[in-house]
């Protein structure tokens, strides 16, 4: 419900990750008058966090370690994990809601809400995990279900963006097109490696798998540089 300025106590939102989704969630809660804190690994998103009228959590750990390119974050150590849970445990048992966008392109969601800091919460309290299907940021969430732990209710939906179709295609297909004008000039296919995006995408090449990420999947040895 919208908070009655003045009348009742905002509720308290945490926010994990400031990718669009994270953004997003922001927007909304501010929108409906809740005191937001959010949460990056990402040092460049402060300034996005604070654009939008929340404040920034802050932890002392070195962000540039989890700073990937493209704006994305990349995957940490399990030290680095470590001590972000420790610090974050207060942040989280302070809220009335949590809700997670933390994810990693190509790889596992890392786990950011433990099960201890679900207990410290109190009853009546939700954790939205976005990345459910994608493993989870928080330890409990089962991808498609709602666990109840303690009176605290963690959600783990999957396709969110089914509820968004005509979007969703929109974006889809705009995607599609830069990237055929990417990768197709003047009717022929022209595969520039040295290009960030078509090197990420492209998994196969005269016969060997040259996608990092697949090669590991496959358990191939990382291929030598030409």
């Amino acid at each position: 419900m919208m908070t009655a300025a003045g009348t009742l106590s905002p509720a308290r939102v945490l926010v994990m990750g400031a990718g669009v989704a994270g953004l997003s969630a922001i927007a909304t809660a501010k929108r409906l008058g809740a005191s937001v804190l959010a949460y990056d690994v990402r040092s460049a998103a402060r300034e996005q966090v604070a654009s939008l009228g929340a404040r920034f959590l802050e932890i002392e750990v070195d962000s540039k370690e989890a700073e990937g390119t493209g704006g994305y974050a990349k995957a940490v150590s399990e030290d680095f994990l470590a001590r972000q849970r420790a610090a974050m445990l207060k942040a989280v048992s302070d809220s009335d809601v949590v809700i997670t966008t933390a994810g990693v392109p190509g790889k596992k969601a890392p786990v950011l809400v433990t099960r201890a800091m679900v207990e410290a919460m109190r009853p009546g309290s939700v954790v939205v995990d976005l990345m459910a299907e994608n493993g989870g940021n928080c330890e409990i969430t089962k991808a498609g279900q709602t666990e109840n732990l303690g009176g605290v209710h963690v959600l783990g939906p999957i396709n969110v963006v089914s509820n968004l179709g005509s979007h969703a295609s929109q974006m889809y297909s705009r995607n599609l097109l830069n990237f055929l004008k990417l990768i197709v000039r003047k009717g022929e296919l022209v595969l520039n490696t040295e290009d960030e995006i078509v090197r990420e995408v492209l998994v196969t090449r005269e016969g060997d798998v040259v996608q990092p990420g697949v090669r590991e999947a496959l358990g191939l040895a990382a291929a030598v540089a030409s």
